[in-house]
């Protein structure tokens, strides 16, 4: 059997167990995958890491890859939306999502800018609110707390999702993240997600690229349509990559 790497944005981490699964029951390759912020594992690969597929949470981190020449193109390959997780608690689930955030009684967590694609998606909804009401944007990125994602973030307990973690153990009353994990929250009846009203809705463009050949059969897998079905029934949109067509499940 031959033996596929993948670096994976740690947000696919619970989809991709159940396709990789799938995967491998159809063809002769093993994956080993490496979960963790996005923008981490970019720079590990900058730095001589050699996985064979990079599947991250947006588009700017693999298309930097194929700018210095380590892969060819970029393939997006799923969707997702910025939500909000908060305490189930009368003043964070009762007003208006956007008078929540904008109310400085609530700590407001992200995951790290740069080196986590999900602390850029909420700048880019910092941006949005700023361009809507001038002054309360920035007071909301001024306030808002990046706990987890980067390099120097304390570790997130291993059974543990971001959110969860942040808002039970003290540290956030609201954590800005991926509405995929809606569905693995709603297990925690003191949590509450809300989605964010369509003026601010911020959308996430998943992309993969390849970076050896012997990995071009899970690429064209999760592309297909079983990959992408088993993405959407995790909690993922569908990928803007049309996906008909089979393909040859043979390792090179």
């Amino acid at each position: 059997m031959n033996n596929i790497l993948l670096f994976a944005a740690g947000s696919l981490k619970g989809a991709f167990g159940p396709l990789l699964t799938a995967f491998q029951a159809q063809s002769d390759c093993g994956v080993e995958a490496v979960f963790g912020p996005a923008g981490l594992l970019r720079q590990r690969i900058e730095k001589g890491e050699s996985p064979h597929i990079f599947a991250s949470a947006n588009l700017a981190h693999p298309q930097r890859l194929v700018d210095l020449r380590l892969a060819q193109r970029v393939e997006s390959f799923a969707g997702n939306r910025l939500c909000a997780t908060v305490r189930n608690v009368a003043g964070l689930t009762e007003p208006p999502l956007l008078e929540v955030l904008l109310d400085s009684r609530w700590r407001v967590a992200t995951s790290t800018p740069g080196a986590d694609p999900s602390g850029d998606y909420a700048q880019q909804l910092f941006d949005r609110l700023e361009g809507a009401m001038p002054g309360q944007g920035e007071a909301l990125r001024s306030r808002a707390l990046a706990l987890v994602g980067g390099a120097d973030s304390a570790p997130v307990p291993q059974d543990r999702l971001a959110a969860e973690y942040l808002i039970n153990s003290g540290q956030a009353d609201i954590f800005l993240g991926y509405a995929s994990y809606g569905t693995a929250l709603a297990r925690y009846p003191e949590l509450a997600v809300r989605q964010l009203p369509p003026p601010l809705v911020i959308e996430a463009d998943y992309g993969l690229c390849l970076l050896a050949p012997q990995a071009q059969p899970l690429a064209e897998f999760i592309l297909a349509e079983q990959g992408q079905a088993i993405l959407r029934e995790q909690g993922f949109l569908s990928s803007k990559q049309d996906t008909s067509g089979t393909y040859a499940l043979t390792c090179l």
